[in-house]
């Protein structure tokens, strides 16, 4: 996998078995989740870590004549994320449009040792199933943006981890991280618009009581609020905050990862995906994000919104779609085919 070969893949035959021994710890950790009814596992040093994710990290090849065997759909023939994918992909291009996946590396993939105990991220890949998917869906013709290599390289990054710790979502500088990345790809690809707006931005510690943290309150213990470093974007000149712009060329699509940060019900501090694309590119991009999944809701919202503006699709030139790669095998609803428009 060229992924990890200059950056974290050295490995070994050693390394595999490390690998695989991950594996077996983390299916350990969900079957003793599910047998307590619990949907967070607490690792050291006050990391939590969400089940599902951790489940995903356990298991094999989980597309293909595997999905149905892996996968948490309530319908077996929804089980493959992969046809649904490349049929998204090809209603975009029929289109003129670019689709770029930004799927969100599970935590524990970025800090294996807070969940297992002495994994080397020298040696071992954590996630090998998610880059051979990953490997797949570019051969056929799927850009993918793998945000594992600059996580890695910033895990100990000055402004904080790239996740919070209580947390099932990236932190400020993780926001910040994965706009470079995926701003990086944009540039050449879109122009800016005539009536360009500039953008400033200055960094604040900001509070938030993580949702992990929330889940594991019920059992009567509620951690404190987790302090997180936030780079808050506005306005040159006016202080005036981002909004997001249907008609901007781009659009961001996907779940709670393009709302954390940004949206009123997800800690709106003016920090979120769309405000440092903002920043980054010099325009705003348009949004469509849900609270649930990325999967298949957030395609149907998609289609609602073009089926409310038959000329919607027309502006856009490139879809980001983001989400947690744990809805690869943990959507429930599946990954249906869904038209993007009638």
């Amino acid at each position: 996998m060229r992924f990890f070969c200059a950056l974290l893949f050295l490995a070994t035959s050693a390394g595999r078995l490390v690998a695989e021994d991950f594996a077996a710890e983390l299916a350990k950790t969900v079957q003793n989740l599910e047998k307590n009814k619990a949907a967070v596992a607490a690792g050291s040093d006050g990391w939590l870590f969400f089940g599902g994710e951790l489940r995903l990290l356990s298991l094999g090849r989980f597309w293909g004549s595997d999905a149905t065997k892996m996968s948490r759909a309530h319908k077996p023939d929804l089980a493959d994320p992969l046809p649904a994918i490349l049929d998204f992909q090809q209603q975009l291009k029929t289109r003129g449009i670019e689709l770029l996946m930004v799927p969100v590396p599970p935590k524990a993939s970025i800090y294996p040792e807070k969940i297992v105990t002495g994994v080397d991220l020298r040696t071992t890949d954590p996630a090998p199933e998610l880059h051979r998917f990953y490997e797949e869906l570019r051969a056929a013709g799927i850009d993918v943006l793998d945000l594992s290599p600059v996580f890695v390289r910033n895990r100990e990054n000055s402004r904080g981890p790239v996740f919070c710790k209580a947390d099932s979502h990236w932190s400020g500088i993780g926001c910040v991280l994965a706009a470079e990345a995926i701003a990086e790809k944009m540039r050449g690809k879109i122009a800016k618009p005539v009536m360009a707006k500039e953008y400033v931005a200055e960094w604040k510690e900001v509070e938030r009581e993580g949702d992990l943290a929330s889940l594991l309150a019920r059992d009567g213990h509620k951690p404190p609020a987790e302090k997180v470093a936030v780079q808050i974007v506005s306005e040159k000149g006016t202080g005036a905050p981002v909004q997001d712009d249907a008609n901007s060329s781009l659009l961001l699509l996907g779940d709670s990862h393009t709302l954390i940060y940004h949206d009123r019900d997800f800690l709106p501090v003016r920090a979120g995906l769309v405000d440092q694309l903002a920043l980054q590119l010099g325009f705003a991009p348009d949004l469509i994000g849900t609270s649930g999944s990325g999967a298949t809701p957030v395609r149907l919202t998609l289609y609602r919104r073009s089926v409310k503006d038959p000329g919607y699709l027309a502006k856009k030139k490139i879809v980001v779609w983001c989400f947690a790669a744990r809805e690869f095998t943990e959507a429930t609803e599946g990954w249906a085919k869904v038209p993007i428009a009638k």
